[in-house]
């Protein structure tokens, strides 16, 4: 395994665009922290982020993952290129030439796609908890590391989304059609959830039901928007007779579907590069 990371590994440093992308990825989740300088001052309207709790523990853990995730494409940018390339250069077919078997091909595509999930994963983690402690009003430990299982959703959401981009990236060979076909397939998820809802079952359960089975639905249910848990956003929302009735948990089968799409999309790369004459 080390061997098939440490060749893919090269392959995405060796290309200028791909370790633009990399590293662009981890400043922008750098600039998270730069949220806590943002401050609004118009006449009495003021509002400074840090002071509203958003760097508070445990909620800095489900904000900090919901804004890290909205910046993966990215990185799905580097893994659709990184197969794109492979078609591109000819080094798939060099690779098999040289005794990298199809299914060891596919296979280092997913340690790389593991890869920059957990060290996303861990780079939110190591700058939550600095920014947590800095801003957070409450650094008692069983506070600090309650609600941890927002990172595990994050990572869960990356690899099934990488994982989808990858398939993508076999699929169609040219990653300007992967991205196209990536927006295509999220504006149909969007119609047919359109459609369930407003036609079909207005009821909304029965559509929501069905729609969390649908992949890019089913990674966003992994990490629910944040802002509306804001002290701040609750008040407005009470005076106005708005009542905010979101469940903001991590449930084990929104955990579970996504990764079951993961197991999905890695054996249907298999297969289309193993029936496809190279």
């Amino acid at each position: 395994m080390k061997r098939l990371l440490s060749i893919e590994l090269q392959k995405i440093w060796m290309n200028k665009a791909s370790r633009v992308l990399t590293l662009t990825y981890f400043i922008l989740l750098s600039f998270i922290a730069l949220i806590a300088s943002i401050k609004f001052d118009i006449g009495f309207f003021k509002i400074h982020l840090a002071e509203m709790g958003i760097f508070n523990f445990p909620f800095i853990w489900h904000f900090n993952t919901y804004i890290a995730a909205i910046l993966k494409l990215f990185l799905a940018i580097v893994i659709v290129s990184m197969m794109a390339n492979e078609y591109s250069y000819g080094t798939l077919k060099q690779n098999l030439i040289d005794g990298l078997s199809k299914k060891e091909f596919v296979l280092s595509k997913y340690l790389t796609v593991l890869l920059f999930s957990f060290c996303s994963t861990v780079f939110v983690f190591i700058m939550s908890l600095t920014l947590g402690f800095v801003f957070s009003s409450y650094t008692e430990l069983s506070i600090v590391f309650s609600q941890m299982e927002y990172l595990l959703a994050f990572f869960v959401k990356l690899v099934g989304f990488f994982s989808f981009c990858l398939f993508l990236g076999i699929l169609v060979k040219r990653s300007a059609f992967a991205l196209g076909f990536l927006l295509v397939w999220n504006i149909i998820e969007g119609i047919a959830k359109g459609i369930l809802t407003f036609k079909i079952f207005p009821d909304n359960k029965t559509a929501d039901y069905i729609t969390q089975f649908f992949p890019l639905e089913s990674m966003s249910n992994l990490i629910v928007e944040p802002f509306s848990r804001l002290s701040v956003i609750k008040n407005i929302g009470t005076q106005i007779g708005v009542d905010s009735i979101k469940d903001y948990s991590v449930h084990f089968s929104s955990l579970l579907i996504v990764l079951s799409w993961s197991i999905i999309f890695m054996l249907l790369s298999y297969k289309l590069l193993k029936n496809r004459d190279l």
